[in-house]
């Protein structure tokens, strides 16, 4: 018996329809995805409703939860699931910080991918970005979060917010000790004053400008007579020395009478165009006294106004955020203010070859009061300590479902209890302001700390898959807005897919 599919017109029809249900597929995978990305990921985003949420100061991934915390002075404001790095592509644990914002990116590493709300980490290519969230770790090394939540932290952040990336779980707690940094006193009243002299000095400026500009009318207003008089007398020379030649030339005493009446008129003429002038210049001499009395006052002004905006500038910068790097591996402590390097040196930490761990510290301020600094600690610990965690295993869901623990403050006052710190190298460490940090670890700063950044600390016991094998970029490439080794901004239409095919695996 012939079988109804070797008829070459029904097999035709049959692969036809084969086709379109594979692309029914297809498309139903893309609307589910756009229905989790947009939907089952918004359900789980957390907000806090019992206070008024502050400015974020702090955020911390949890590669085990697969979940981002952002914290503001006072706990937690936000929480949202996330999709990290996957097997080989690993996002690295540390601390980092944001160091560039782009509300529309797109990769130059995965063919061209949109990266909506980037916050960049790591010049080489580590961000946090909307993107589909699957549930569990399928990045390419990035932090994916649900596209509304990205665009709404996007909107909150600023540049040199923190950022830990915690293998398992970590929440900050209030923490006290003699080496955590305090302002300088009258830090924040000396800003203000020197901002207030600021003003002051530029009022003063822009009036000395408006008497400058109304002196140089005047001057100007009173000129316009001085030369029409001037004008008028170097005719009036003109003509008078026409009369005298006329007079050299007359041969008959007709002519030459004509000649000395021409003279004798021409000269009073002169005469009487002289005062005016003189007058005219009488009256313009002051004004251009006070032209440039005023000019130079203007000029005294501006170079008042010029060393205020200097001095405010100086005192704002000493109120950025400072960053303190203690490493037990150099022994040596690094200091950076506004990305850049201040100093470092060395310092002790006894017994030096015994682990002290790694510790973020975070200063914040206690309300209306920016020279009052209260510190909070979280610390880093190694997945190696409580066992790999399978992506969808019961264990997983435990953790999704508890809630963050404290992490204790014992450990982290003996690491700082360990830190000596000579007086003159504590002498040189600026001021401390809120946002400002103090970083203990057992590691070397990376070698992703540099131009444009804030300390950037992996843990080299943990994975660094999306991290090692990317090319590090200069901070000026990026800021030009092309990236070669991570994104450009272009533009371009959206487009949703799915993370199971490559054309729509991209992130």
């Amino acid at each position: 018996m012939r079988s109804g599919l070797s008829n070459p017109e029904r097999r035709r029809m049959h692969l036809v329809s084969a086709r379109l249900a594979i692309a029914a597929l297809a498309a139903l995978i893309a609307v589910q995805d756009r229905a989790a990305a947009r939907g089952g990921s918004e359900r789980r985003v957390e907000a806090i409703e019992t206070r008024t949420a502050g400015e974020p100061v702090l955020a911390i991934v949890s590669l085990q939860r697969q979940r981002v915390t952002i914290y503001d002075a006072n706990g937690w404001i936000l929480r949202a699931p996330v999709s990290s790095g996957q097997r080989g592509r690993e996002t690295p644990s540390g601390i980092f910080s944001v160091i560039q914002k782009e509300a529309e990116h797109y990769s130059n590493l995965y063919d061209d991918a949109f990266m909506p709300h980037m916050q960049r980490l790591t010049w080489s290519g580590i961000a946090l970005h909307g993107g589909v969230v699957p549930g569990y770790p399928a990045s390419h090394g990035c932090i994916r979060m649900p596209f509304d939540f990205a665009e709404r932290l996007f909107d909150l952040t600023r540049t040199g917010l923190r950022v830990i990336v915690a293998p398992t779980d970590a929440a900050p707690a209030e923490i006290a000790h003699p080496l955590l940094f305090q302002p300088k006193p009258g830090a924040a009243a000396l800003a203000a004053a020197r901002k207030a002299e600021e003003d002051e000095a530029t009022k003063k400026a822009d009036q000395a400008k408006l008497a400058a500009g109304t002196a140089y009318r005047a001057a100007m207003q009173a000129m316009v007579p001085a030369r029409t008089a001037d004008n008028l007398k170097a005719r009036a020379e003109a003509q008078l020395a026409a009369a005298d030649t006329a007079l050299t030339a007359a041969s008959t005493p007709e002519a030459r009478q004509a000649a000395e009446d021409t003279k004798a008129a021409a000269t009073a003429k002169l005469s009487e165009l002289q005062a005016q002038a003189d007058a005219a210049k009488a009256e313009l001499q002051p004004k251009q006294d006070a032209l440039a009395a005023a000019r130079e006052a203007a000029a005294a002004a501006e170079t008042v106004r010029a060393a205020a905006a200097e001095a405010t500038r100086l005192a704002t910068h000493a109120r950025e955020p400072v960053s303190v790097l203690i490493s037990r591996k150099t022994q040596r402590l690094y200091v950076r203010q506004a990305f850049e390097p201040v100093f470092d040196a060395p310092i002790t930490i006894s017994d030096p070859d015994r682990p002290i761990g790694t510790y973020v510290f975070t200063a914040t301020a206690r309300e209306n009061d920016a020279d009052n600094i209260r510190w909070n600690v979280v610390a880093l610990e190694g997945s190696h300590l409580h066992g790999a965690i399978e992506p969808h295993g019961p264990q997983e869901k435990r953790l999704r479902d508890a809630e963050p623990i404290a992490q204790a403050t014992d450990d982290a006052k003996a690491a700082l209890d360990r830190i000596s710190i000579p007086q003159d190298v504590l002498d040189r460490i600026p001021g401390i302001a809120p946002r400002s940090s103090v970083i203990v670890t057992d590691e070397a700063p990376s070698t992703e700390t540099g131009k444009g950044t804030d300390f950037v600390v992996v843990l080299s016991d943990e994975p660094q898959g999306g991290i090692k094998f990317r090319h590090r970029e200069p901070a000026t490439e990026h800021s030009s807005g092309y990236a070669r080794g991570y994104g450009y901004t272009r533009p371009r239409p959206f487009f949703w897919g799915t993370q199971y095919r490559a054309p729509f695996s991209t992130w």
